[in-house]
């Protein structure tokens, strides 16, 4: 008995027809597709997903370098605080320079020594303690970026990096702005704090969508500077000629000039010896010169005679010596008068008598 339905005839290219039917994507974007309330967050893991613990301890351990020892001897009660909150042990080891952490028989949450060991990570690339205990939270991740060897050459390396910091900054804050992240950029290692999709949650915005990014990013004043050093020696170039320079006369040459290639070899000879003894006598002459430097006195200095005194001085010393031919007669008088009176009574005392 022949059947109503009609039978479709099964096909190598109907097979593909039904594949491409199937295998049409839809032009629309999955984050369209769901739709999640706004202040929706994931519930966080309890002890009741993990009731009996972990069976196995496990532990990390990372290295910090010197100049970080007195910030971490200063933070670690609060490391301490935030890691026992969630039952896992720390421990800082100041003579071996390295921090150490593990869980206990309390740890229920199977990934929260990853966590632990990403905070120890940030602390350790100089990421302050504020910022580091973020990455204990559920909806908070980490990166430590290595760009050490990305550029062989060490200057353009640190060009390059402060380009990344922007001038005081700017372009590291315009970053932190779109990624909703925190960066530090600190040697080799750039450490980077926020949620997983920072920057797509900021392009899905329908508001940002549309406008223009560039007032988060630094503005640059473009300097066309020729950083060409110039040589210590600079050589002046001299005016084109196209003749030839003049070919430096030889020997005999001169010879010629002077007539002496015409002389015979005594009296060569003789003139040398003539030039050798008239410089050994410049010589000589030089050096008599010099010993009898040390023979030749030195000048003496002019001895300046006093001025003769002027004529208010002299009737100066005058009045002096008149003043004191006064006092000296005034004295004289004095004992005189004296003498009388003495007299005077040895004549009434003779009288007397």
């Amino acid at each position: 008995m022949a059947s109503s339905v009609p039978s479709r005839p099964v096909t190598a290219a109907g097979k593909s027809e039904f594949c491409n039917e199937k295998s049409k994507p839809e032009d629309r974007d999955e984050s369209e597709l769901l739709t999640v309330p706004d202040d929706w967050k994931e519930p966080a893991f309890s002890k009741e997903g993990n009731p009996r613990g972990l069976l196995e301890e496990s532990s990390f351990a990372t290295l910090f370098p010197k100049y970080r020892q007195a910030y971490l001897k200063e933070c670690w009660p609060l490391v301490q605080k935030a890691l026992n909150e969630n039952h896992v042990k720390a421990t800082l080891d100041l003579t071996e320079g390295s921090m150490t952490v593990c869980i206990t028989k309390k740890t229920f949450d199977p990934y929260i020594i990853i966590r632990a060991r990403d905070l120890i990570k940030l602390l350790a690339r100089s990421v302050s303690f504020e910022q580091a205990v973020r990455i204990l939270q559920d909806d908070v991740a980490c990166d430590i970026i290595k760009i050490g060897s990305l550029v062989r050459n060490k200057e353009r390396f640190v060009k390059r990096r402060q380009w990344l910091i922007g001038p005081k900054g700017s372009t590291l804050k315009a970053l932190e702005l779109l990624t909703n992240c925190y960066i530090m950029v600190q040697g080799n290692t750039v450490s980077a704090i926020g949620p997983f999709s920072g920057l797509k949650e900021l392009a899905k915005d329908s508001e940002l969508r549309s406008q223009s990014w560039e007032r988060f990013l630094p503005h640059f004043k473009h300097k066309n500077v020729n950083k060409r050093k110039e040589p210590k020696k600079k050589t002046v170039k001299k005016a084109y000629t196209p003749f030839p320079p003049p070919q430096p006369e030889g020997q005999i040459d001169r010879e010629l000039a002077s007539g002496e290639y015409f002389l015979k070899a005594n009296q060569k000879k003789r003139q040398k010896m003539e030039a050798i003894k008239a410089k050994q006598a410049e010589a000589l002459s030089k050096r008599q010169e010099e010993r009898n430097k040390a023979f030749i006195p030195p000048k003496e200095k002019t001895v300046v005679k006093p001025k003769e005194a002027s004529t208010e001085t002299k009737i100066d010393v005058a009045a002096i010596k008149e003043k004191v031919k006064k006092a000296k007669n005034k004295k004289l008088g004095a004992l005189r008068a004296e003498e009388v009176k003495l007299k005077m009574e040895a004549d009434e005392k003779k009288k007397k008598k």
